[in-house]
């Protein structure tokens, strides 16, 4: 066996095995089975209600879609047919790496350490944006399921960590007695909503894939209806999330259609 036959098992089993303990830290810490769930973590510093930048309870589903595809793609790249793919030697480790992190965050809410889950979160938020980008190299969009297990898992990760990153920053300043983010008109609060609309923009931009900007659009709808419909009452905050959404989802558009017009407009002058 090469060195480099080595190197793809020991990738194979490191992302095999951070997955399934990020999704077992999920569960154990979800609630379903008793104990205190994220929500009530931490003194509750991560509730709907607890900032001007906590999403409504309903926004936190898109966890088990991301979880899916954890292990969807935990499982595909074990395939012997993906050995081998220089797609999974360039994001297969930037993976395991979030799925590490992500369980780490999970212990540092439940131990109600809320600074170092803010740090985690930011590392987290790194490690995927380069994850993102290494996928985005490839030429070819790729097959149905690169599509869907990488573009698709990566994207909607990455946009729902962006917008969880700015409400967790919320959720540690708050905790620690900072005006602004638990009341209207939350101008702190504005200021890392925008911040985050910024990275999202730049995802957008970069990469033009759809994933991200739906996930980071889904999280910004429901800070505004949160805003809007319960306490925190903050309108501008609920207004500038809504602008925010708008203009991620128009930068994808614009990207998308300029990116899939270039192999047109290459046949037509080779043509």
């Amino acid at each position: 066996m090469s060195q480099t036959e080595k190197s793809d098992r020991v990738r194979r089993i490191v992302v095999a095995l951070t997955v399934a303990g990020a999704v077992v830290a999920a569960v154990l810490n979800s609630g379903l089975l008793g104990g205190t769930g994220i929500a009530d973590a931490a003194g509750g510093a991560f509730a709907a209600d607890a900032t001007v930048l906590a999403p409504a309870g309903i926004a936190f589903v898109i966890w088990s879609v991301i979880y899916l595809g954890l292990v969807g793609y935990a499982l595909w790249q074990l395939l012997p047919t993906q050995v081998a793919k220089p797609l999974h030697r360039a994001v297969g480790y930037g993976i395991a790496a979030s799925a590490l992190l992500n369980a780490v965050w999970i212990v540092c809410v439940q131990a109600w350490r809320i600074a170092e889950s803010f740090v985690i979160i930011m590392i987290l938020l790194g490690v995927l944006l380069v994850t993102f980008v290494r996928a985005c190299r490839r030429a070819r969009r790729g097959t149905v399921a690169e599509i869907v297990l990488v573009d698709g898992m990566l994207g909607l990760y990455l946009g729902w960590v962006t917008v969880a990153a700015s409400a967790n920053l919320a959720a540690w300043l708050a905790d620690i007695g900072i005006d602004g983010w638990t009341e209207a008109p939350g101008v702190p609060g504005t200021i890392a909503l925008i911040i985050a609309g910024l990275i999202a923009v730049f995802t957008a931009w970069r990469g033009g894939r759809w994933a991200p900007a739906v996930a980071t659009s889904w999280g910004l709808v429901w800070i505004a209806v949160g805003r809007w419909s319960g306490a925190p009452d903050a309108p501008v905050v609920a207004s500038t999330a809504i602008v925010l959404a708008v203009v991620v989802l128009a930068v994808t558009v614009w990207r998308f259609r300029s990116r899939t017009r270039q192999p047109q407009v290459a046949a037509v002058r080779q043509s």
